[in-house]
């Protein structure tokens, strides 16, 4: 539709504008503003072998690499403590988390020792949904999130996930035995492959329903340049055209009908109804709907303080001399205008499907539609808002679709600075992610 690709370019060229890395010579985060509330990141980049679609920072995994790794982020974390900092909320990512899972343990266990943890979100594969994993990580993570994407065997072939993690009924099976173990299990989907029809796409939902999670995220496919190549490879050309149907194919049997089985708990999330990771309180893979400010730790990590968004190294082997030579890894950073902060603002609370503002007022000096009059006239005009008064505003679909577009083009432009990050990576590393043994060249 004419909106989504208005929209499409204006999101594409406000993030090639601000997402911009810039040389730093800071080696340690700001100290916390008294009474803010923060969420600590932690990132994981190892895994067995590497997806042709991640753009995250990933290495093949060794042990010989990972278990430093492991014990500098735990030297990281103690340095924030010394900073002052306090988190209520962990989020870890990758890369694959569980990769090692004693050393996770043993990293979460420090995080609840120095902070006042309340609630551990991971990610995983499918492959770790296994007792030995499961009884450790039980108690120690409230929210695991079970990498699927599809349960189709032939888009598991064509991803090259088939042989590592099994196929679709298998996956089923181990997220139905894992679920008990967390207060929330969320399966991980990906939609809109181009070898994806509607037939496949509604057996993926009806399979999610089937596995027993209690809560699912769908990502679009999200074609950003350092994996649109390797993609084109292996699962073909990403087509935008079909992606509002296939959107409303999902909410309308999630959501939708005499069972109505989910609610949306963001814009691509969905909680599962009459458990207890449904509602407000229920945790989102988008940490940053509920904590807009949070400190990431490990190789890759990205922190977004005040109005400064920075980037440690990409690369582990500087990660780890940085962390035992006493300071951070800081390799980058970008300054956000007032004007981008409120755009992400916006971007942020609408995708959490209600903006704030009186609070937006509050945090910066005027109103969103003074702040923002661009922006609020586009949406005003595509039918976005259900609820648009002096408190709040709230979507309609059209408007939750359209913040899916929003940010699925907000984490192409993430994606494009982890490539500006990733392109000053030493050789030995350059060639262990695009040299002829890496996964997504094949």
């Amino acid at each position: 539709m004419l909106s989504e690709r208005l929209l499409t370019t204006v999101v594409r060229q406000c993030t090639n504008q601000y997402l911009k890395l810039k040389p730093t010579d800071e080696v340690t985060m700001p100290a916390p503003v008294p009474g803010q509330r923060y969420m600590l990141y932690m990132h994981v980049p190892f895994c067995e072998r590497l997806c042709p679609y991640c753009s995250f920072n990933r290495f093949p995994f060794s042990e010989e690499r990972a278990r430093p790794y492991f014990e500098n982020m735990r030297k990281e974390m103690r340095m924030l403590k010394d900073l002052g900092y306090d988190f209520d909320s962990v989020y870890i990512g990758g890369g694959t988390p569980t990769i090692m899972i004693d050393e996770l343990c043993d990293t979460i266990d420090q995080a609840r020792e120095l902070f006042s943890i309340k609630e551990v979100s991971s990610e995983t594969n499918p492959n770790h949904l296994i007792p030995r994993y499961l009884d450790k990580l039980q108690g120690r993570v409230q929210r695991l999130s079970v990498g699927v994407q599809s349960f189709d065997d032939d888009l598991l072939k064509q991803m090259d996930r088939y042989d590592k993690y099994g196929s679709g009924q298998e996956i089923i099976a181990r997220i139905q035995d894992a679920s008990p173990y967390f207060t929330s299990m969320n399966a991980d989907m990906i939609f809109n492959f181009p070898a994806q029809t509607e037939d496949i796409l509604i057996s993926d939902i009806e399979r999610v329903i089937e596995s027993g999670c209690t809560q699912t995220t769908f990502y679009p496919l999200m074609a950003s340049p350092s994996v649109e190549r390797s993609l084109a490879r292996t699962v073909g050309k990403v087509d935008y055209a079909r992606e509002q149907k296939y959107y409303e194919i999902i909410c309308e049997l999630l959501t939708g009908g005499p069972l109505h089985l989910f609610e949306h708990g963001s814009a691509w999330t969905f909680n599962k109804r009459n458990t207890s990771a449904a509602g407000e309180d229920a945790m989102i893979d988008e940490y940053v709907v509920d904590y807009e400010e949070y400190p990431a730790i490990g190789s890759g990590g990205i922190t977004y303080l005040g109005s400064n968004l920075y980037v440690n190294t990409f690369s582990v082997k500087d990660y780890n001399k940085c962390i035992e030579a006493g300071h951070m890894s800081i390799m980058g950073k970008t300054t956000f205008s007032k004007r981008d902060r409120m755009r992400y603002r916006f971007m942020m609370q609408l995708f959490g499907l209600r903006l704030d503002k009186r609070q937006f007022k509050k945090d910066f000096g005027c109103s969103v539609e003074r702040g923002l009059p661009a922006e609020m006239a586009f949406m005003k005009a595509s039918g976005a808002f259900a609820t648009d008064n002096a408190d709040e505003l709230t979507l309609t679909p059209k408007g939750r679709y359209l913040l899916v577009v929003m940010m699925r083009q907000f984490f192409i432009g993430v994606n494009n600075l982890r490539d500006q990050a990733r392109a000053v990576l030493p050789g030995e590393e350059k060639e262990l992610l695009f040299g002829s043994g890496c996964a997504e060249c094949k």
